[in-house]
């Protein structure tokens, strides 16, 4: 049930539509600006210029913003007013074309295999591209139980060296109670407290090593499907479901997901998590609950349940599994609201619950083996900026733009080298703010939005169900890479990200909020 450990399984393999080649293309033209200015053309220096390119057929529309650090034209003092206009489109010009031919060159890299890329040297490295194919192998590896059911090889999981160990039977005699996953980063301090702990039993809770054992118990559960349902409602849904499964001692099994009913998720991922992610627990046990399903009397045994078994208010409001203890008392004070630091509310074992649920994964040998952890490149550092307007207004109190942006500015303050910011928001109106703030550098996908007081519901349905998953997906991925984080913590997708960062080794790097939930 771990976001951040799961990565998508689709992506960079022929013939697949992937939210993670989404992910590996998403980011492409954003960095093709960063890699060709400070790499493959010589610097250009503007005074006060803006630009924003074209899409070039990319999923990211990119605003990216030059000035000049001591006050002198690029053309020189004497030169004229005309002339620097006309040398900076003619640069524009050039600009642009290179970055359409390094852009397409690095999409044809998309379809070939690591051979042929590495085989091609004229065309420079990318070194932002993200081997999706192997993520999916060394997940799936460390996801599951070894050889004779030994316990996962947690302690091998950095870059594929920890494959190329098992696959010469590297043998460690590992004790699941004494491992912790490895998809954590950062210390104890800076994340929830007993985040390792609880990831590590959560994991062992849903993949019990047989699933044939005739006193194991399932809890069956589709997927909210409501419209208005955002992605951030559904998984605070299934963490409720989680709560009464490991309350229960279920192995809770998650079956339609109408995100992923749609043209891109092939054969059995069709309408399925796992077009997305990895699934929650093993195939062995998926196949064990459905089976049961299918008897009567497991049902009248108990042995299986579904989601009707249950109230909406015990699975929204439910109690929080108390094995842990009650760690949520004590929470680090790291959100800020109104300028001040929210120590503790009603709901905080909600939120720490929910955080520990929504927490989601050649040429030499070193180079192939070792070097090859190395995430796509990012222009930091950078701030998460989800701005939720629209008919949000009925659930919590909405603010402008401004009020976003005067937070940015008290970072900025704080922090100068702050120039990036990672927008994501469903309002037209918020993306064509930002050119009035030519000192920043912003990024958002480049996808329809909202132009006038409509639904989400219909928002998403205007967009298709696949386009309105893919992008979402894209922006919580960049969101949860963010070194500051800004948003509206009435909103679940707020919410979500701020667990993300909670159980992500970002504790420190604070929340500023224009609202708080309005549960607290």
């Amino acid at each position: 049930m771990t976001l951040m450990r799961v990565l998508s399984r689709k992506a960079m393999q022929a013939g697949s539509s992937a939210p993670c080649k989404i992910w590996a293309t998403g980011f492409l033209c954003g960095v093709c600006i960063m890699y060709l200015f400070g790499v493959a053309v010589p610097p250009l220096r503007v005074p006060h210029s803006r630009s924003v390119y074209p899409p070039l057929r990319r999923a990211i529309l990119w605003n990216f913003t030059l000035t000049e650090h001591d006050g002198v034209a690029a053309t020189g003092e004497s030169a004229s007013a005309q002339e620097k206009i006309e040398e900076r489109k003619r640069n524009d010009h050039a600009t642009e074309a290179r970055i359409l031919q390094l852009y397409n060159a690095w999409s044809s890299m998309l379809n070939t295999t690591s051979d042929e890329v590495v085989k091609s040297p004229d065309v420079p490295w990318p070194p932002h591209l993200d081997d999706c194919k192997l993520n999916v192998e060394r997940n799936k590896r460390f996801d599951s139980y070894g050889d004779n059911s030994t316990f996962p090889h947690w302690t091998l999981w950095k870059g594929s060296l920890g494959l190329q160990l098992l696959n010469q039977k590297y043998s460690e005699n590992a004790n699941q109670y004494r491992k912790y996953p490895p998809w954590i980063v950062g210390s104890d301090e800076e994340n929830y407290p007993l985040t390792r702990r609880v990831q590590r039993d959560i994991w062992i809770h849903q993949h019990p090593p047989n699933c044939s054992d005739p006193s194991l118990r399932f809890l069956v559960a589709d997927w909210e499907r409501l419209p208005g349902f955002g992605i951030g409602a559904q998984l605070a849904g299934m963490a409720g479901l989680l709560a009464i499964a490991i309350k229960e001692k279920r192995i809770l099994v998650t079956n339609y997901y109408n995100r992923a009913d749609h043209n891109g998720c092939h054969g059995a991922s069709r309408s399925s998590w796992s077009c997305y992610f990895f699934v929650e627990t093993s195939s062995d046990c998926r196949k064990r609950a459905f089976e049961l399903m299918q008897r009567k009397a497991s049902w009248a045994e108990g042995s299986v349940k579904v989601k009707e078994n249950y109230t909406s208010k015990q699975i929204w409001v439910g109690r929080i599994p108390r094995m842990w203890g009650e760690p949520w008392k004590y929470l680090q004070p790291t959100t800020e609201i109104n300028g001040s630091l929210i120590a503790s509310h009603r709901k905080m074992d909600r939120r720490w619950w929910i955080a520990q649920v929504g927490t989601t994964r050649t040429k030499s040998d070193i180079e192939r083996l070792v070097w090859s952890d190395h995430k796509p490149y990012i222009p930091r550092p950078f701030v998460s900026m989800h701005v939720r307007m629209g008919d949000k207004a009925c659930e919590m109190s909405v603010f402008g733009f401004e009020e976003y942006m005067e937070l940015a500015g008290n970072l900025r303050r704080r922090f100068p080298s702050l120039k990036n910011i990672w927008l994501s928001t469903e309002m037209q109106e918020v993306v064509e703010k930002t050119k009035f703030y030519p000192d920043w550098n912003f990024y958002f996908t480049n996808v329809a939005r909202q132009g006038g007081n409509i639904t989400m519901a219909q928002y998403e349905a205007s967009l298709g169900r696949e386009t309105s998953t893919n992008y979402p997906l894209v922006n919580f991925m960049m969101a949860t890479e963010a070194d500051f984080f800004i948003g509206a913590l009435g909103s679940t997708w707020c919410y979500l990200i701020d667990g993300m960062r909670n159980t992500g080794g970002k504790v420190m790097s604070g929340y500023l909020s224009v609202n708080k939930d309005r549960f607290w």
